[in-house]
Formats: C-alpha cells, structure tokens, sequence
C-alpha cells in the first residue's frame, strides 16, 4: 500500500493521507493471525466506521473545497480533486485489502465452528427456520419500494444499505426494479439458525430477505430475481446560518435536520451488479463515476462487525479482565477524603469508570457539597453520569452543566440531554460561541466551618461509560488548591469570556496553551544548545499543527532528543537528515484504542510533565477550550513516565513511523512486551 502514500518531499504529510495511513494500521489487526478471529471482525468493523466518518466529513470538505477552487485557488495549497482523485485510488486498494482479509477470517471462523453462509447454502431446516423468522420479525420491518412505478426515485439514507432488487414478470415485458432498505436499526445483522452438531451458523439479514424474494414478489409472479446491496455516504458538515432571531439551540437544531439530507459523498456498489444496472442508480442519483463511486463486495456496512456476537468459543474473542482496584479507593467509604488526602491517578480502562460515578453520588448526598461543575462533551446512551447530576439537584446542590452541542455525530444526543438537564433544574450552558468546549474537567466544591474546599476531576477522556471500557484514558483527581483553583477559573472563563484571565498552572486554549507549548520547547533548544540533557516525549492522538511541528523540527536540529508516540494522524516526518535526526515516532494500535496525552519535557531536570484533553491540531488550540494539566507529585509523575516508557518499549502492537508508511512492526529485544498487557500487570503489582 505504501506505493499509494508517496508525497513530495516536504516538511509534512498530508492530514487526510495520513489518515489513510492510520486507517491501515486498524486493518493490518484485522489482518493478523495472533488476534483472536472475532476480534479480527470487530477491527473490520472499525476500519468501515472510520471510512464512513472520514466521507461524510473529510471528503465532504474537500468536495465543498473543490466549488471554491476556481474562484479563491489563492486560499488553497493543494488541488482538492487531485487529493479527492488519489482517495479514490488508495480507497479502492484498501477495499480490496479488506475483502481478502474477510475471506480470510470466513475460513477461520468456519475451522472455530462458526459458519456465516448466504441464502443458497441453506439444508431443509434451516429454510423452514428462515422462513418463519421472516415471517415472524422480518416481514412487519420491510416496505418494498417499486421504482418504476415511483413519482420520484426514493431519498437513500446516509450509512444504510439497501438490497437493489431486478427481477423479469410474468406479467410484464419490462424488468421491473424494486429497492428495499434493510432493517439494521430495528433487526439484528447477524441472524444464528439452526446448526448441526457443534457447527453453529450465522447469516446476514440481508440473505434473509434474498431467500424471501420470491415471497415478497409473488404477485409479480418473477421468473428471475437479481439483487445487489448498495450503499451511500452523505455530507454529514452542519451548516449554521446566520438568523439571529434564532437561539444556538434552535440553529444546531434544524441544522442537525439538514444534515440527514446532505450532498452524496460516497457510492458503494457490488462490484457483479450489471452496468447497466449501475448506470440507471447513478442516473437516478445524480452521480458520476468520479463521485468516489466505490465497487465492493457482495455486502456492505461492515462498521455493523463491531457489534459482531460471538456463538463460538471463549478463545475466539479476548479475554475480559478484571478491573484493577485502586489501593487506596477499594477500601473507602469516601473518596473525595482520599482525594482530600492525597493526588491520585484512574487508568481507564483497566480501573473501573464507576469511581467517577461514585464520587458524583458522593458529592450528590453529602450536605457540605454546595456545587457541582462540569463539561460535557459525549455522553453513554444510558449515561450514569447525568442521574448522578439529577440525584445532586433534587438534593439541593447547584449544579453546572457546560454541554457542548457541536460534539460531532452527538449533537442530536446532547441537545436531549440538555433539555433533560433543564427540565431537572441544572443550570445548562453551551460553551463560547465559536469554541467548542474539549476539556474534562468536574469541579466540587464543598463549603463547612473551617472554607471552602475544592475537588477536581481533570481527564485526557469523556465522562462516558461506554467508551471507558474500551479506550485507554487517564484522569487526575486531586484537591490541591493551585490547581482546583485555576480549574474553578476555566468554568469562569467559559461563562464570561470577556473577563481577562491568567493562568499560571494549567495550560489553557485557545488563550495560553500554544505559547505555552512553544517556550517549553524552546527552553529544551536552549539546554541543547548548552550541551545540556534535553529531552521531550508525547503521547498524542493526532500531530497536525504545523507552528508546532515545525519547533519540534528546531529542537531536532538543536539536538533535542525526542520521542512520539501517535496513534492516529502524524504530519511530522522523524527520521529525516538534517531536518529531524533526532525524532523518532511511532504508533500503536492493540485491544484499547490509545486516547491519552501525556506531554514530558526534561526542563533541566524538573521533568515538567502534563495530561492532556488537547492533540496538537490547529483546531484544539486555537477555536476550543482544552486544559493540560501540570503533574506535581513525584510518585504520580513516575507512574505516568512509567506507562509512556512501557507503550515505547512495545515490540508486539508498536509500528515505526518513519514517513515511508511501511508501518513495520517494532521489532526490538529477545522479551517480547505488549505495552498494554504489560500495563495491566503493572498496575495490579503496583496496587496490591
């Protein structure tokens, strides 16, 4: 795949290249033997998702991109249809990738005893099976759509896939064409049927209902029946107009409805349907081949592998382990008076997320707990984040809510959220107008005889129950008055940005954090050039900015050793001489999906070390309000320096990178470490 990533020489690689670049690295998991075969199929999964969010925003952008170009070239530095054009080609290949790989996984699920086949391998029973459970739950869901009998060709969902029905009747000399959306969101994808012996057996909705064609069309009387799932990805940008008469919440609103009807950004087809099949839905759509029109497979909107069950064995999936317990929490009956007490670092996922929601009913019962603040971003579904805030307003307790509406792909969520907030009593803000509020912060404050106390909650991760169980996330609790105090500031500033502020402890955007970052780079330069130690290590998710990137290429040349450690996008090219000798990187993609960030600068000896909301993008430092965090205890910034030299020391899940996108593995050492395996077991020890 490298041949497709090739860019000229330059100080940076292209963010939505090296997304497809990252992208890669999800599907190299699927495509690796030693992950067990289930999992393989979730990372399938994700690596669908993640293309869909990619069109629906990315080449959405660019598409949009592409009408401006003519008219204002002078703002661009590339050309959007050449950067669309090579998409396409390294789109193509990936899918192509990816379609060997899930026949490879077929093979191996059906060596586990797990066998997914298609409508034409059906026994007796398992027909007889099928046809009442069309019957049954399928049938009520479907609503067949003739076509040629249609006033207009029916609007095609965003990410649903839809069976493309061409059959010959009886009754007419004309092909007659039906289209028929497939029920995912009411019906499961993956329906189990009648298995023999220890053979189990699975089969897509969609074959159910191919095997029930000739049911659905009976009065047609059909001689021969074709069919071919399709599939489109929409504009999914919100666009905001300028009404003033309008509330924020009223636009977001109505924006959120336009967006279920944006411009078509991606057509995937079976790649056997008849061409002049094809021509006729791209007719009718409105496309051209160049529209990122896309061939696959027999099936798509494979992001529903995530959700993949596992019928067979234990050994086919991971093993889920135990939280590790927190010495000094297993045993409270208080946490804020351990917090009181003493800084402590929660590792999600491998401690329980339900400390937070413990803390919140804690803080929601205890009558010295006069107020609650809090920033949300993304919430779980059934969030017990929000009864915890419920709970403390019934309870008296003035509680803060700063929601962020524009949380991309959750505005719908958090708009419900926010009127149910109200409807409590919550007192709901919606953050600065044009910043988004990124920052995961809970400020209590308890009030008695003797003050005020403050207790913070400062995370690299949101306050949602579901993804803490599966991304890696970091969060300081912490009652120290310098900080707990410049956290009280944040809320400040979120509701009266007007009001000047300074911040001495916490790195704050969109006011100090860039700045901030370039003097403690700057500061490493100055040590190098002295002949001094300099060192910087980070973890990140995303390195796009290009000030930044460019400073680190400075401290590079000064002599700077630096280490990176990025998951996903990375426009800074290490390795190269004279430009970035002294930078190495790499990118980890394992069982968790890497979110914390860590900064590490030596400083002259005092290890000046912060947690992060914020990836170093242009967007996170200057258009939100993200907070990176200053560790001051010894023992916690140990423990965080010891989890980013475990995640270097990976030579099992660690890829180089090294601007040649080859993403081979890290292959050091005769002791093999898989840097979250080994954490896990770190923490245990360290927690006895």
């Amino acid at each position: 795949i490298s041949t497709f990533f090739m860019v000229e020489e330059s100080k940076f690689i292209n963010r939505e290249i090296s997304w497809l670049y990252f992208n890669d690295r999800v599907l190299q998991e699927a495509e690796d033997k030693k992950v067990p075969v289930i999992e393989r199929l979730r990372f399938l999964g994700i690596f669908s998702n993640n293309l869909d969010e990619f069109f629906r925003v990315r080449v959405a952008t660019l598409r949009r991109l592409m009408k401006l170009e003519n008219k204002q070239s002078f703002y661009l530095t590339y050309s959007p249809q050449n950067l669309l054009n090579q998409i396409q080609e390294v789109v193509i290949f990936q899918q192509k990738k990816f379609r060997l790989i899930y026949q490879q996984i077929l093979k191996e699920l059906a060596i586990n005893d797990v066998n997914v086949i298609d409508e034409k391998q059906l026994n007796s029973a398992q027909k007889t099976y099928l046809a009442n459970y069309y019957k049954e739950k399928v049938e009520p869901q479907l609503v067949p759509i003739m076509l040629r009998n249609a006033p207009k060709f029916p609007y095609l969902k965003d990410r649903t896939i839809y069976l493309f029905v061409a059959f010959n009747s009886s009754n007419s000399k004309k092909i007659q064409y039906s289209l028929i959306e497939i029920p995912t969101q009411s019906l499961t994808r993956f329906v189990e049927i009648p298995g023999t012996g220890k053979k189990k057996y699975l089969i897509y909705l969609e074959d159910v209902i191919r095997f029930s064609l000739p049911q659905i069309f009976a009065i047609f009387n059909p001689d021969v029946i074709e069919s071919y799932v399709i599939k489109i990805t929409r504009d999914a940008e919100l666009d905001l107009d300028d009404d003033i008469s309008e509330s924020f919440y009223e636009k977001l609103k109505k924006s959120i409805e336009k967006r279920k009807k944006g411009a078509p950004v991606r057509f995937i087809y079976d790649e056997n349907i008849p061409l002049k099949y094809l021509g006729y839905l791209l007719k009718k759509i409105k496309l051209h081949e160049d529209d990122n029109v896309i061939p696959g497979g027999r099936y798509h909107n494979f992001k529903d592998f995530i959700n993949f069950p596992n019928i067979g064995k234990s050994s086919c999936e991971y093993e889920k382990l135990p939280y590790v317990p927190h010495a000094l929490l297993k045993s409270s009956t208080s946490i804020l008076e351990v917090i009181k007490k003493q800084d402590l670092l929660l590792h999600f996922p491998y401690q329980n997320f339900d400390y937070i929601i413990d803390m919140l009913r804690e803080a929601a019962i205890d009558p010295l707990v006069k107020k609650i603040e809090i920033s949300i971003y993304r919430l779980a579904s059934d969030s017990k984040i929000i009864n915890a805030l419920i709970n403390a307003a019934r309870n008296g307790k003035e509680i803060v809510a700063v929601v962020e509406l524009q949380a991309r792909f959750d505005e719908e969520a958090n708009l419900q959220w926010s009127k149910h907030l109200t409807d409590e009593g919550v007192t709901i803000r919606f953050g600065i107008s044009g910043l988004k509020v990124h920052s995961k912060l809970i400020l209590i404050t308890k009030k008695d005889t003797q003050g005020t106390k403050r207790y913070a909650f400062i995370g690299t991760g949101n306050f949602h129950e579901g993804t803490a169980k599966v991304y890696s996330d970091l969060a300081l609790l912490t009652a120290d008055e310098e900080i707990t105090s410049e956290v009280k500031k944040v809320f400040d500033f979120i509701e009266k940005p007007y009001i000047p502020v300074v911040f001495e402890h916490l790195m704050v955007s969109p006011v100090f954090m860039r700045d901030s970052l370039l003097n403690l780079i700057q500061f490493e330069i100055e040590q190098a050039r002295q002949n001094k130690k300099a060192e910087i290590k980070l973890k990140l998710n995303s390195l796009l900015d290009e000030l930044l990137i460019n400073k680190l290429y400075e401290a590079s040349q000064a002599g700077v050793k630096i280490q990176l450690i990025v998951r996903g996008i990375c426009s800074l090219i290490p390795g190269v001489k004279g430009m970035s000798d002294n930078i190495r990187a790499i990118s980890i993609v394992d069982k968790y999906l890497e979110h914390v960030r860590i900064l590490s600068f030596y400083h002259g000896g005092e290890n000046k070390i912060y947690v992060s909301s914020a990836d170093w993008m242009q967007r996170n430092l200057d258009m939100r309000v993200e907070v990176a965090c200053p560790i001051y205890k010894e023992e916690l910034k140990s423990e965080i320096m010891d989890f980013f030299n475990i995640q270097w020391s990976d030579n099992i899940k660690a890829r180089i990178f090294d601007g040649k996108k080859s993403d081979k593995f890290v292959k050091t050492g005769k002791i093999e470490i898989r840097a979250q395996e080994s954490f896990y077991h770190y923490l245990h020890k360290k927690n006895k």
